[in-house]
């Protein structure tokens, strides 16, 4: 009946969401780099909030600080709100997600330990910790940003990811995170169907925005750290990797490509994994279709590897040939 409630709130706060938006100014409207038709409701991160404070109420002890983090995503969702209303400039979106992350951290909640990287050795952080969380932190919700590009691309990567890791920690027995990423599934669904113009067709379509992204790179973040730190840890932080293969490789080949031709790494373009792929062809739902089954893939070598208790090592080495390969396919495509 929890998970039922979490549903409805997640399709009650879409619904009214997307009608008030027009009022508020809450639209996409199409320019040079946006092609969709019409101005389309930035309302998804909304509606992914509502079914989050939903949750907050029904079951407050599913995950551990669930008010701190409640917290969070509520300030990040205002900032966010602001920035798809008014087009903020940089600096008060990296001071509310420097304030997140600080409030992650006085929580216990931080990257301590980067495992068993090195053979017969774990990489500790020390106080480095802090800042790599931070780090961290702002390459989650860029990546997660960056990657919605395509319709339905962001709410299919991040159900994958959230059902993942729910996945690992049921295995590893901690229930209440594991009913965490059902709920984070279930709060992103319906935005995804609407995305995709299941749900209402094309006229009840809507877009995350900056405010939903922001949203759910936070929350992925959170769950890998609780998941891979501190005695409560169910797998090694490398599994994490597999479990963010798609947005991580994209953000960093992006970042990587635009500094070595001289550009800032902020600079738009469209040189995103979406891009390459249709590049090569394809169009935007079967982009969407490859790039779901490549995430569902790179997520189930993480689960794998984690089953087959695989070194941590190898499992890095691997993930950073992957990591390679994709870099030196994308750098070649986006020069043809």
């Amino acid at each position: 009946m929890d998970f039922v409630m979490i549903l409805l709130s997640a399709v009650g706060g879409l619904t009214i969401a997307r009608f008030t938006a027009p009022v508020f100014g809450l639209v996409d409207k199409p320019d040079a780099r946006k092609v969709h038709e019409g101005h389309i409701p930035l309302v998804g991160g909304i509606s992914v909030w509502v079914a989050i404070s939903a949750l907050q109420y029904i079951n407050p002890q599913w995950l551990p600080h669930q008010q701190v983090f409640w917290f969070c995503i509520s300030m990040l969702l205002i900032v966010g709100v602001l920035d798809d209303r008014f087009n903020l400039p940089v600096l008060p979106r990296v001071i509310a997600q420097a304030i997140a992350a600080a409030l992650m951290m006085r929580s216990g909640l931080w990257l301590a330990s980067l495992g068993e990287i090195i053979p017969g050795y774990v990489v500790t952080l020390g106080a480095a910790g802090y800042l790599v969380t931070l780090i961290a932190i702002w390459a989650s919700i860029n990546a997660f940003n960056m990657i919605d590009g395509i319709d339905g691309l962001l709410g299919a990567v991040s159900c994958v990811t959230f059902g993942a890791l729910g996945i690992l920690f049921y295995l590893h027995g901690n229930i209440g995170a594991w009913h965490w990423c059902l709920a984070l599934v279930l709060a992103v669904m319906p935005y995804l169907m609407a995305n995709l113009g299941l749900f209402g067709g094309k006229k009840r379509k809507v877009f995350m925005g900056d405010a939903g992204s922001t949203v759910i790179g936070f929350a992925v973040i959170w769950l890998l750290v609780v998941a891979t730190q501190n005695e409560d840890a169910v797998i090694a932080p490398v599994t994490a990797l597999w479990l963010i293969a798609l947005p991580l490789a994209d953000m960093s080949a992006v970042s990587l490509r635009r500094l070595l031709s001289g550009n800032s790494p902020f600079r738009p373009d469209r040189g995103h994994i979406h891009h390459i792929i249709m590049k090569c062809g394809y169009s935007s739902r079967w982009t969407l279709v490859i790039l779901f089954v490549a995430a569902v893939f790179c997520a189930s070598i993480g689960i794998l590897f984690d089953r087959l208790q695989i070194a941590e090592w190898v499992s890095l080495t691997l993930f950073l040939l992957f990591f390679a390969g994709w870099v030196r396919f994308s750098m070649k495509v986006f020069h043809r």
